[in-house]
């Protein structure tokens, strides 16, 4: 793993006063350009060959608009670990803000030991959203003690309605959900996917069986600033997901014809900006603060800068409850996080997560500390 240490070297070749801010060209790049624009950077996007237009061309800094001031290509995203394209980014004084595109198109073990450009927040932590991780994201969150769904280590043990989720068998990163109410639900389900070759029985064997919540999914989008110590709620917002958003439009009558050919299929595709009522807040707020404690005890430095909680709340009795069933730990792919009022509440002007990131950069090469945002 590469050390605070090995990163403050290469930190110290660096011009200060020519920070720039690097991201990839997916899922939040565009998002952490315009906010590093607009906090006074200039920014570096590593594109792909073939699908670099969005920032080649279309997004390219030119006559005042755009927010893409430098692209570096790649023939394949992996390829941004080689020496060059890494010198590339260190002559260009490049902080990297990293997401969930990075870590699927790039090898974990080669961007925790060799990839020697300064990450803004933790290398460490994202592995552990892997569900096949030891000590991964459920780890944290029991430890943190926020409030889950009850999950099942064995299928014969499911004596209500669960979401089983496991990774597709054609993309790895993405997972085939299935809902059941019982063990023999489970079992005529998993093998029709199966045999579908939709799921593979590997991945059906470590999927992950949990109670489904039927509630409002929320996602809450946190800022974590180690410079003050401070949790910050940026915004709020919900997923649009191919093809279930489909099925859901449709009248029931439609939806069971449908189904009768189509399975659902929840691939993210956008986010849909929403708000929660206030008095939900604090339970938003308990849920961010304890699971940061999680990740300083037992990762410590633990989380830096942007971070999410995914989950639903349950109508209850007793109350209302919003549980965590995922964790995004880095920059969340929403950028429509800014229209919700929470940044607005703090700041008085509503703040994308790409600002606040940028933001958060400014402050510390102020105060001489940049290095404590970064690993």
């Amino acid at each position: 793993m590469i050390s605070r240490d090995n990163v403050a070297k290469v930190l110290k070749s660096y011009d200060p006063k020519n920070i720039r801010i690097a991201s990839l060209g997916g899922h939040s790049g565009l998002d952490v350009a315009r906010g590093a624009k607009a906090e006074g950077f200039e920014t570096v996007i590593v594109a792909q060959k073939g699908r670099d237009k969005t920032y080649s061309q279309y997004f390219k800094s030119r006559d005042g608009r755009g927010c893409v001031d430098h692209v570096i290509y790649v023939d394949h995203f992996r390829d941004i670990v080689k020496p060059e394209i890494q010198k590339q980014l260190q002559d260009l004084n490049a902080v990297f803000v990293h997401s969930r595109y990075f870590w699927v198109y790039c090898n974990f073990d080669e961007i925790e030991n060799d990839f020697l450009v300064p990450i803004i927040g933790s290398r460490e932590l994202v592995r552990k959203e892997e569900r096949d991780e030891e000590r991964n994201q459920y780890f944290l969150l029991q430890e943190g003690g926020l409030s889950i769904p009850l999950q099942f280590e064995k299928p014969e043990d499911i004596d209500r309605l669960v979401i089983v989720k496991a990774s597709e068998a054609a993309r790895g990163y993405e997972r085939a959900f299935f809902l059941v109410n019982s063990f023999e639900e489970y079992k005529i389900r998993s093998q029709e996917m199966v045999s579908a070759g939709t799921i593979t029985q590997q991945s059906l064997d470590i999927a992950v069986i949990e109670e489904f919540i039927l509630g409002p999914q929320l996602n809450l989008n946190f800022f974590y600033s180690p410079l003050t110590g401070e949790l910050e709620l940026l915004g709020t917002d919900t997923r649009r997901q191919t093809n279930l958003d489909g099925l859901l439009r449709l009248t029931a009558p439609e939806q069971e014809e449908v189904l009768k050919y189509v399975r659902p299929s929840y691939i993210e595709n956008g986010h849909q900006s929403v708000t929660i009522k206030e008095s939900l807040l604090e339970q938003a707020f308990d849920a961010g603060e304890k699971f940061v404690a999680a990740t300083q005890k037992h990762y410590p430095p633990g989380i830096i800068g942007p971070f999410a909680l995914q989950g639903a709340v349950s109508a209850g009795p007793p109350k209302e409850e919003f549980k965590v069933f995922d964790v995004s730990m880095r920059i969340p792919g929403s950028p429509g996080t800014m229209f919700t009022p929470y940044s607005g509440y703090l700041y008085g002007e509503n703040m994308s997560v790409g600002r606040r990131v940028a933001r958060e950069v400014k402050d510390a090469i102020a105060a001489d500390k940049l290095i404590e945002l970064l690993t």
